[in-house]
């Protein structure tokens, strides 16, 4: 499998991360170091450009929520280390906010390549605005691109990460405009008998629409989760 993404730089949902080594703006980390944490590694085409600027103070200022999920931050460009450097301490000295996470100098593209955050067809010498999220088990669980002229939703990143969660610790599954806390649906009944007790409980409960279509409020979920998504989404960027 790992010589199948190094050659065609495909990586597909439910595949193993890649493993790496990298320089970073917090020294040299490995991959493999953040199993047991969730992981979210995002691409940006480059420093000093607004876009990612307005990206990188967005991420940051919405670290915090994504450690109260277990969850670590890692950047990614083909930009030099020190590049990077003279970026997040620029931002630093013009907003006073500091990046909380590593930045990966990835000179030689071949992280980018492995994780295929070039777009070949936009530019061959910059990573396109890609995002993986890892599971604390080191699994690809979701994939996201966005074009270069288009910053990304990082809220929805972290609605995304919860659900994902959620529904992993109670076995059930994110409806459409799901937030923390709300609802969720519960698996399909795979037997007649537990068909016709599914469609019993409806009757007492109100919870569905039909058989194969039932809700369930979960078990365990992040209380806090619906408010920092919702105060993120406030939180837009400024020129503080």
């Amino acid at each position: 499998m790992d010589y199948e993404i190094m050659m065609n730089g495909i990586i597909k949902i439910g595949q193993y991360a890649p493993d790496f080594e990298a320089t970073t703006t917090m020294g040299n980390i490995s991959l493999n170091k953040y199993k047991g944490k969730w992981v979210v590694l995002f691409s940006h085409p480059g420093d000093f450009t607004p876009v990612c600027t307005t990206e990188m103070i967005g991420f940051a200022k919405a670290n915090t929520y994504f450690e109260n999920m277990n969850t670590k931050l890692i950047g990614l460009s083909i930009d030099s280390n020190p590049s990077h450097l003279a970026w997040v301490y620029d931002i630093y000295m013009k907003t006073g906010i500091v990046i909380p996470f590593p930045i990966i100098a990835d000179r030689s593209g071949e992280i980018a390549r492995k994780y295929g955050m070039i777009a070949t067809e936009i530019n061959n010498t910059a990573t396109v605005r890609n995002v993986f999220i890892i599971d604390d088990k080191g699994i690809v669980r979701t994939i996201l691109v966005y074009p270069m002229n288009i910053g990304r939703n990082i809220s929805e990143i972290l609605r995304i990460v919860n659900a994902l969660q959620v529904s992993q610790e109670n076995n059930q599954m994110a409806p459409v405009n799901w937030m923390p806390c709300e609802p969720m649906i519960i698996p399909m009944p795979t037997t007649f008998s537990m068909l016709q007790e599914r469609m019993e409980q409806q009757k007492k409960e109100r919870n569905g629409m039909s058989w194969y279509l039932s809700f369930r409020n979960p078990e365990k979920c992040i209380e806090d989760a619906r408010k920092n998504i919702e105060k993120n989404s406030q939180n837009t960027f400024k020129n503080e």
